[in-house]
């Protein structure tokens, strides 16, 4: 690892835990883009996949390991002496979290172990993937990432919280400046199957039933993976959000169930909608995000859902090419 570093002189050496997950490869491959950057990805293939990693270049290159694991994460970041961090390694999903919520909180130890060494190390700032489930069941419109309160209950969403508290205390005690994303729903062709989007377009493509939680009047807001991307690495690159947070996501509200009928008809698919009791909990029943600094970032409208979904097939789901 150390040959690496030090045939090269590049301007910047970041590290991307969970570089094999959805959001966080398309993040890598788009920062190996900059020859000036040297981009580590860092994955344990727990949930993430070695088939999402980008192709190893000059400046990309795929190391295995647990950001969980003390040992792990230390020898790479003693390696590399890294400049800029962006911790996404998480177990993700809501199912996946409600039914493992111990492994959720195994967590912590990765967001400790990231904070820890960077202060030792010399990491000018830790880019955080957070997400829109420390809001909880909102109680504004739309969620503000300064003013509404934070008053989810579940495991996942409080570790992503936790997260949030360890790097302002860092950043308070030891000096470590971060930004803070807080994620609602991103998709796009390399998502996994079990996220709505894809499971929707998977069921639809083969004429399966599509099953729909109560009755899919519960809303969500649908940002492409090409504006996250275009955002998240706006603002690295330029220094915006120091030690401060900011929402990522689209603001357009969809019930569940005009994105099943949207998707079934972008499809031709003959699927029939199923409807299932409601989920007990995890199922919020609304999710709008506050994202006007976002746009400002951007300074574009972002692709609608309509496009994005034609651009998925356009493309070809990931989980049905491989």
């Amino acid at each position: 690892m150390k040959t690496i570093a030090s045939r090269h002189s590049f301007k910047r050496k970041i590290l991307v835990t969970g570089g094999a997950g959805f959001i966080a490869s398309a993040l890598a491959e788009k920062l190996a883009q900059d020859p000036e950057n040297l981009v580590i990805i860092m994955d344990d293939l727990t949930t993430g996949a070695f088939k999402k990693v980008p192709t190893q270049t000059g400046n990309l290159r795929f190391v295995k390991g647990d950001v969980n694991d003390y040992k792990e994460i230390l020898e790479v970041m003693l390696s590399f002496q890294f400049h800029y961090v962006f911790h996404y390694a998480a177990m993700v999903g809501v199912q996946r979290t409600q039914n493992h919520p111990v492994g959720v909180l195994t967590d912590i130890r990765g967001i400790e172990n990231i904070c820890r060494i960077s202060k030792n190390t010399g990491v000018q700032r830790v880019f955080y993937a957070s997400s829109s489930e420390v809001y909880g069941e909102p109680v504004e419109f739309p969620q503000n990432a300064h003013t509404t309160p934070l008053n989810s209950r579940l495991p996942y969403a409080i570790v992503k919280n936790l997260g949030e508290a360890y790097l302002r205390s860092y950043q308070k005690e030891y000096n470590l400046d971060f930004t803070i994303f807080r994620f609602f729903n991103t998709y796009g062709p390399k998502q996994s199957k079990d996220f709505v989007i894809s499971k929707f377009i998977i069921a639809a493509l083969h004429n399966d039933d599509i099953t729909i939680y109560g009755e899919g009047q519960q809303t969500r807001t649908f940002c492409y993976i090409d504006d996250n991307i275009e955002a998240t690495t706006r603002i690295a690159y330029n220094d915006l959000f120091i030690n401060d947070v900011v929402n990522i996501g689209n603001s357009i509200e969809t019930p569940i169930i005009e994105l099943a009928n949207l998707i079934i008809k972008k499809t031709g698919s003959k699927s029939k909608l199923i409807h299932l009791p409601p989920l007990e909990d995890g199922d919020m029943t609304r999710r709008l995000p506050d994202n006007s600094e976002m746009l400002k970032v951007i300074n574009r409208p972002l692709i609608s859902l309509e496009k994005g979904i034609e651009r998925i097939l356009k493309e070809g789901l990931f989980e049905l090419k491989v």
